[in-house]
């Protein structure tokens, strides 16, 4: 039974990773979860510089999911290639960074100083604010998606995953836009916006105001938007969005998905990515499955 996928040219023993943010570098889960067992870990959003991130309060509890507002707060690349990088390099796993930035140069400076780190894949986080145009997300503008793509691409040695915005009119637009500016690999969705009232305080319940819906509530969107844009690009795609089990996981790769991506079920179950691993291989040999690429896309 053969359960690897292949991810531009990055093969991995099986199509389950971590979603950016909710598994910090590994670490933190390590004591829980063998990180030899997945397919690849992606690391939390990594800038040029320090980021401090959003004032607190900026998680709430939502029905059926989460919402946050962390900010993308991370250390900088240097600490995360001094720290982060030697730590994922003790396990038999892939490694996909997770880039953030607030202009192109800052995406530019981070790819460019990982073209010199043993890491497999990066993950440009294409959700952040683009300060240049007064704050709108690179994500929401197909020019911007295509050239932010193109220019990451100029310095990357590594393939790049160009991680998709779910918070426009149409994503196919976007995955488009990502495929003509060289995109390897697509992931999707991010989070969607939402947010919360405290009814007793009469404020908002994350300070930012709004903040990042995630969890089992977004999962349908998710799964639709994957079928729509593995049916519109030619790239091979990461889906997430809710996935708590293998069920959940293999709802995306019959949906199009090459490989899925674990979030926000890692808060409630840390176990959660090697269960769906086992769960993906028990399906498998329930209905006969020899090569987990008989089920990507099967739905049409």
């Amino acid at each position: 039974m053969n359960i690897q996928v292949n991810l531009a040219g990055v093969i991995l023993k099986n199509p389950i990773m971590t979603a950016s943010g909710t598994f910090g570098s590994g670490a933190e889960y390590s004591e829980f979860v063998d990180l030899s067992r997945l397919g690849a870990v992606v690391t939390k959003g990594v800038a040029n510089v320090a980021w401090p991130g959003n004032p607190t309060p900026r998680i709430a509890e939502t029905a059926s999911g989460m919402l946050n507002a962390i900010g993308l707060q991370n250390p900088g690349i240097d600490v995360f290639c001094e720290r982060d990088i030697p730590f994922l390099k003790q396990f038999d796993t892939k490694i996909i960074v997770n880039v953030c930035g607030k202009t192109e140069e800052d995406y530019c400076a981070v790819v460019e100083r990982l073209g010199n780190e043993d890491i497999d894949m990066m993950e440009i986080n294409i959700s952040c604010p683009n300060v240049k145009e007064g704050g709108i997300a690179f994500g929401q503008d197909p020019k911007a998606v295509e050239a932010i793509t193109a220019a990451v691409k100029r310095y990357a040695k590594q393939p790049v995953i160009m991680k998709l915005s779910p918070n426009v009119s149409d994503i196919t637009v976007m995955a488009k836009a990502a495929e003509a500016g060289g995109a390897d690999v697509l992931s999707l969705i991010n989070t969607l916006t939402g947010m919360k009232i405290d009814i007793n305080k009469r404020c908002f319940a994350i300070a930012n105001k709004t903040g990042g819906l995630s969890g089992p509530a977004i999962k349908p969107v998710a799964v639709r938007m994957v079928y729509q844009v593995a049916n519109a690009v030619k790239l091979p795609i990461i889906g997430m969005g809710g996935i708590a089990t293998a069920e959940d996981a293999l709802e995306f790769i019959m949906a199009g998905a090459t490989a899925v991506s674990v979030g926000t079920a890692n808060f409630v179950n840390p176990y959660a990515t090697v269960e769906i691993v086992d769960g993906i291989e028990r399906y498998m040999l329930e209905n006969k499955i020899e090569d987990i690429q008989e089920l990507t896309g099967v739905v049409k």
